[in-house]
């Protein structure tokens, strides 16, 4: 038989407080941020690319067309 004067014991065990919650969402958030400014970066790195390209391209056309020119205005000039 058990003693009923025999003193009860109880446990209570805490899983966690909301300080760490916290901190675990901010980490969360800190890192979507960086990836999207990531991301973006690379977008813009893009965009300037292409428009260097173009740019690139129209003065080579320029160039070629100058050199047409020049070289019918040559051409003309000897006969």
């Amino acid at each position: 038989m058990a003693d009923r004067n025999a003193p009860n014991t109880t446990v209570v065990e805490r899983s966690g407080n909301s300080s760490t919650i916290l901190i675990g969402i901010a980490l969360l958030i800190a890192v979507l941020v960086g990836g999207y400014f990531l991301l973006n970066q690379s977008r813009n790195d893009n965009v300037r690319t292409d428009a260097v390209t173009q740019a690139a391209s129209k003065v080579g056309d320029t160039a070629d067309k100058a050199g047409d020119a020049a070289g019918k205005t040559a051409k003309d000039a000897t006969h």
